[in-house]
């Protein structure tokens, strides 16, 4: 039973499984604020294409509203509770039908169940801004059970709240040379990995963008958290395949159910 995953970079994937496409937090930029796009292509116009979007959290890295607006018209936008109040821009993307969902909601795109569930992330859309929504992965079930992360931390009961999965998309560095609080890094990732038992893994949020003016600053924080995940998932999770892709790369995973 086969699923299809392609990187595009950061954390914007698209996952197509049983005949519906789903697209993570879309991000379609070579520059965002003090960020620039260091490897990879913009995603082509293809990658647009989907029956539903996912956003996980409310930072501009993945919740751009430039890229969402590129996205064909009836496309299906799953946000979180909130994020329509704390982001007035999403109002006027009134070519996408916008739900925002909260951890334990369901919804159906075509034959695939997707189900919010907690992160443990920053949920302000702004560093000091007022306003926040409950940052979220998502569960896809289909063919298989398929976990997007999002940004999260590890915490406690991301077993029981994710449920056990077949892939997981785990993001496994950042954008600059220091990961706060409620990130994954390449180690967190694989004991991650190892509480949901995933047989598959696909490692994203990292070796894409950095800041401006700052290529020669732990350069090692932007080229190695893929490898190094690789590494320590062969530690924490010796049963699991990890797919390192490149940019546009994509891997057809078969998966025993």
């Amino acid at each position: 039973m086969p699923v299809e995953v392609t990187w595009w970079g950061h954390a914007t994937c698209t996952v197509e499984d049983s005949h519906t496409r789903v697209l993570t937090d879309p991000l379609f930029a070579r520059r965002l604020a003090h960020l620039r796009r260091r490897r990879g292509d913009v995603p082509p116009a293809q990658a647009r294409h989907a029956d539903v979007a996912l956003v996980s959290h409310l930072h501009a890295d993945h919740l751009h509203l430039p890229s969402l607006a590129r996205l064909a018209p009836g496309t299906r936008l799953l946000v979180p509770r909130g994020a329509a109040r704390a982001v007035p821009g999403l109002r006027r993307l009134t070519h996408l039908a916008v739900r925002e969902m909260a951890p334990g909601e369901v919804t159906t795109v075509g034959a695939l169940a997707v189900r919010a569930v907690p992160a443990r992330h920053d949920g302000r859309r702004l560093p000091l801004g007022p306003h926040r929504a409950p940052a979220l992965g998502y569960v896809l079930e289909g063919e298989a059970r398929t976990y997007f992360a999002g940004d999260t931390g590890l915490y406690d009961e991301m077993a029981k709240e994710v449920g056990p999965v077949d892939v997981a998309l785990l993001p496994v560095g950042g954008w600059g040379p220091y990961l706060g609080e409620g990130h994954l890094d390449a180690g967190r990732a694989a004991e991650a990995l190892a509480r949901l038992g995933a047989s598959s893994a696909v490692p994203v949020h990292y070796g894409t963008y950095w800041p401006i003016g700052m290529d020669a600053v732990r350069p090692h924080e932007f080229h190695a958290p893929g490898y190094e995940f690789e590494r320590q998932a062969a530690r924490h999770a010796p049963g699991a395949s990890v797919h390192r892709l490149g940019h546009g790369e994509r891997v057809r995973l078969e998966v025993a159910r």
